[in-house]
């Protein structure tokens, strides 16, 4: 941990590479059409970008905490890329950064996040193209999977690679998913009506009802 040190920022291609990659791969399972679609990609987009830009341009959040760091572990090399993973220098664990139970449970969030959102574009895609109301699968659990699955994999990202601007930005944007599902809410209503009131009923917004698929579950 202390030994490395080289300094392990300033890879913009890899900033763009990566951001690229993230975007793209939720573009193809999100598939925006609506200003409200591109308003809840257009926040995803601009996280990775963030992240990604400390993750490897410009380690803002390091600069930041120097000094504090620096005093609470002297000799810690601040600036290569393995101790950006500011978990391992706070825990003063020796494993690698990358097999660390935080980074591993942080990985397991990213690859559901995209798993939601790949189960609610089939759905959602089937329902559009029958001019129907998305109710099953995983909408019939809850009704904006796909916010789910951006905030999951938001998570795990903040998780894997705490900064401060998307500590900052993560409230930010549950509150503005918050509202873009209400919005859609009214929207789907006023298009489906009643259909959509009976499915919003039985139907939780964001967290499903375990006790549910605990007993689906069982019975499988």
């Amino acid at each position: 941990m202390h030994g490395e040190q080289q300094y392990g920022y300033g890879l913009w291609t890899l900033v763009v590479l990566n951001t690229a990659i993230f975007v793209i791969f939720a573009f193809s399972f999100t598939k925006p059409k609506t200003k409200t679609d591109w308003r809840s990609f257009g926040a995803f987009s601009a996280f990775m970008l963030a992240l990604f830009t400390e993750m490897y341009g410009f380690p803002l959040t390091i600069y930041f905490l120097s000094g504090w760091l620096g005093q609470k572990f002297p000799g810690l090399n601040l600036f290569s890329h393995n101790n950006g993973h500011l978990w391992e220098a706070f825990l003063g664990s020796n494993i690698n950064p990358h097999f660390h139970p935080i980074h591993i449970s942080a990985n397991i969030l990213i690859v559901l996040g995209f798993w939601i959102l790949a189960s609610a574009w089939k759905v959602l895609h089937a329902a559009q193209q029958n001019h129907s109301l998305a109710v099953t699968g995983i909408y019939s659990k809850i009704r904006h999977p796909q916010y789910i699955g951006f905030i999951a994999i938001m998570f795990g990202f903040l998780l894997m690679w705490p900064t401060l601007l998307t500590l900052i930005m993560f409230p930010v944007l549950l509150f503005m998913y918050y509202r873009l599902a209400r919005k859609e809410e009214k929207d789907m209503e006023n298009e489906f009506g009643d259909k959509y009131r009976q499915y919003s009923k039985k139907t939780p917004r964001f967290i499903p009802h375990f006790k549910e698929l605990v007993n689906e579950r069982s019975k499988i």
